[in-house]
């Protein structure tokens, strides 16, 4: 692991696949001929990607594709910095995409107040727009990066919730559909969940598959019998009905 400052840590988890952590929200980097940036963290981080691409002897501009696992603040908020510093197009799962007229993909009090008409201009700051987004994505495409990356949709967190999946590596990048506890893959929090049950049942979804490393949003990835852990905590939520 190198640190670049004090808010800043980079982590080579495979090779040329790098976890960024600025400001407690995780970033990832697929170096490839052309990059692909997965998540762009809070707004004002971009300087810091930047910042780490030239450390490794790339540029922005080779970025080529960015990929959303969900329509949070913490995970979209760079996106606007650094659009004009790319020509990457965007890619969220499409019930992810936000109309004007649909609810925010928010839990409780952040819905509520993001649906007051005098704060409307907030949203903008809080969510991609459909103008935004250039690639629609479904569960179970296949995009290129790392040899084939599968999109898995594990809605509960938000609706528009993804996963993604390297069968070659054995890698899942579960966004915020789970989070590390101590040293353990565990369900997000009723209070950040919009649906709960569905976020029970994306939790068997992503304990289905293959996996050697676990990569979240936030926290270091998880190497150690991770799908004996996955298992684990299907059977904990297996009576989970309402």
């Amino acid at each position: 692991m190198a640190t670049l400052s004090p808010r800043v840590r980079s982590l080579e988890i495979i090779p040329n696949f790098y976890q960024l952590s600025i400001r407690a929200v995780n970033i990832f980097l697929i170096i490839e001929e052309k990059i692909t940036l997965i998540d762009t963290g809070f707004r004002g981080g971009s300087p810091k990607i930047v910042d780490f691409l030239h450390k490794i002897g790339r540029s922005v501009e080779d970025i080529g594709l960015i990929i959303i696992t969900h329509n949070h603040v913490d995970h979209i908020g760079g996106l606007t910095e650094l659009r004009p510093l790319t020509k990457a197009k965007v890619a969220i799962h499409r019930a992810g995409i936000i109309n004007e007229e649909d609810e925010p993909p928010y839990p409780g009090g952040v819905r509520r107040l993001l649906s007051i008409p005098f704060l409307s201009t907030l949203r903008g700051h809080f969510m991609l727009k459909p103008e935004d987004v250039d690639i629609k994505l479904d569960d179970g495409m296949m995009l290129a990066p790392l040899g084939g990356l599968q999109v898995v949709h594990t809605p509960g967190h938000t609706p528009g919730s993804i996963c993604l999946y390297s069968p070659q590596n054995k890698m899942m990048l579960v966004g915020d559909a789970l989070v590390k506890s101590l040293n353990n893959p565990n369900l997000p929090h009723r209070m950040v969940a919009m649906n709960f049950k569905e976020a029970v049942e994306s939790v068997k979804k992503i304990a289905a598959l293959d996996i050697d490393i676990l990569c979240f949003g936030h926290g270091k990835p998880l190497y150690e019998n991770v799908n004996a852990k996955l298992l684990k905590l299907v059977e904990k939520i297996g009576g989970y009905t309402s």
